[in-house]
């Protein structure tokens, strides 16, 4: 089972598309805030497009997301990077994302404190400019550290749009 949480009226073929909001036809009414309503080890993947920076309790998201999926399961986030003006001018928006953010919750990233009752490896991350600096996106992407330096040095200047993750579960 394929699950598009979030999903508002961008619907996916081919996958179980859920929202909160009754109005816009989803084809399961769900909560994210809540125990997601999918047996464990059920699902095979979940896509997120712009939803979890309304989630008020992530980690109780996270833990479900990990909960309802199979190992190797994988999970595709699209949220505003954190410098980017429409991270801020949704007043819905109740966090904001960093290249970094998702580290907590791969057990591979020492550096950090990590999330006990989840795993997922990091399969992918990158950052996107409007179109008419698709430059930034191939100089700032071509190594993480590269990025890193950018996060900590020019991303208020330059601002990127969007970060994509992708993580895979680890049983």
């Amino acid at each position: 089972m394929k699950l598009n949480l979030g999903c508002g009226m961008k619907k996916m073929e081919g996958y179980v598309n859920c929202d909160k909001v009754k109005e816009v036809n989803p084809d399961k009414v769900v909560g994210l805030e809540k125990k997601l309503p999918f047996k464990d080890n059920s699902v095979d993947e979940v896509v997120l497009t712009h939803v979890i920076e309304h989630v008020t309790n992530l980690i109780q998201l996270m833990e479900e997301i990990y909960r309802i999926c199979k190992n190797k399961a994988i999970i595709k986030i699209r949220t505003p990077y954190f410098s980017s003006e429409s991270a801020f001018s949704n007043i819905t928006h109740v966090r904001y994302f960093t290249w970094t953010s998702f580290d907590l919750f791969d057990k591979n990233h020492i550096e950090h404190f990590h999330i006990p009752n989840v795993n997922f490896k990091t399969n992918y991350k990158k950052l996107k400019w409007r179109k008419e600096f698709k430059l930034f996106e191939i100089v700032f992407g071509l190594h993480p550290k590269i990025t890193r330096i950018y996060q900590e040095l020019f991303c208020w200047w330059f601002p990127a749009k969007e970060l994509e993750i992708e993580l895979e579960v680890i049983k």
